[in-house]
């Protein structure tokens, strides 16, 4: 019994330890980062960031139910909730050996933990990101905008970067991450577009007669051979 409730214990002050660093991270960065221990190990943010993943999964369940968000189907949002806290920790490494790569560009003298806590921790806002996905295009726009600042924020107070020299870099890729996600949503939109439009058409050709279907397929192969002519 005492070691199923030390255990109990164990996991509980966990939780809330996670939950006053996200807290943190979210309501006061710049006392977050500036208080965070450069270093203690691996193991603590890689866990954090991997509950991140696994709430961020949670909530795009709850989302598909609505029809709303990025998971189009409440199977593909369980699908995430599975195998989001093992994605966000590997993507989470790659992410911090390019932070590092970029903070020691920028004149830092941390190490690679160090860059991987910053980027672990701030993580913290993935819950509200997701639902931020609600909105078309600005949702994704909010959520690269705030993790912006917070690695500016990180910068200034971790790596001892000069404020302007972190907007400019950080702000720069960020905007290269925007333009690229608002081609991909609107590209998205589009083909959804079309399916939208080609399953209606199938319906149709499912009320019709065999002889009205010849006709439709045979105006479409005249316009083909028109087209090609005009050619």
């Amino acid at each position: 019994m005492e070691n199923r409730n030390f255990s109990a214990i164990s996991i509980q002050d966990q939780i809330t330890s996670f939950m006053n660093t996200m807290i943190s991270v979210i309501t006061n960065p710049v006392g977050f980062f500036r208080s965070m221990p450069k270093t203690g190990g691996l193991i603590e943010p890689l866990i954090f960031l991997a509950v991140m993943g696994g709430v961020g999964g949670v909530l795009q369940a709850v989302l598909s139910i609505f029809s709303v968000g990025l998971a189009t189907s409440f199977f593909m949002a369980l699908t995430i909730i599975i195998i989001g806290p093992i994605v966000s920790a590997i993507f989470g490494s790659i992410v911090a050996a390019c932070l590092f790569f970029v903070w020691k560009l920028m004149g830092s003298q941390e190490t690679i933990e160090t860059a991987f806590r910053c980027g672990a921790y701030a993580a913290a806002i993935t819950p509200l990101t997701t639902l931020f996905g609600i909105l078309p295009y600005f949702g994704t726009l909010l959520g690269l905008g705030w993790m912006t600042y917070l690695m500016v924020i990180a910068s200034v107070e971790v790596h001892q970067i000069d404020a302007k020299k972190a907007w400019v870099v950080f702000g720069i890729i960020a905007a290269l991450f925007a333009l690229s996600s608002v081609s991909s949503q609107i590209a998205a939109r589009r083909i959804s577009s079309k399916i939208d439009q080609f399953q209606t058409t199938v319906k149709q050709y499912d009320q019709m007669s065999p002889e009205e279907v010849g006709e439709k397929v045979g105006k479409f192969l005249k316009g083909i051979e028109k087209g090609a002519g005009k050619q």
